[in-house]
């Protein structure tokens, strides 16, 4: 006998029987899972950027001189 979990959110696996049943997912449980991924999301949203990303993001929009390319990213350095 196979025994089946519970948690709070109620029987997964009789849910998902039922999804593979119908061959897909209804109005309401999609409803379900997009206010629950809205609340989630908005959540880290609100936390913005971290300090020390926005300096790595800054650093990396600014063009480095590479010896190989020339100065600034130039592939053609007028040799051509």
């Amino acid at each position: 006998m196979k025994i089946q979990k519970l948690n709070s959110r109620g029987n997964v696996d009789q849910v998902m029987k039922e999804v593979k049943k119908q061959g897909g997912l209804n109005a309401e449980i999609q409803s379900r899972i997009g206010h629950q991924l809205r609340a989630m999301y908005d959540d880290v949203v609100r936390q913005g950027v971290p300090d020390r990303f926005v300096e790595l993001i800054r650093k990396l929009d600014v063009p480095e001189a590479n010896p190989h390319l020339g100065t600034a990213g130039d592939k053609n350095n007028g040799g051509e």
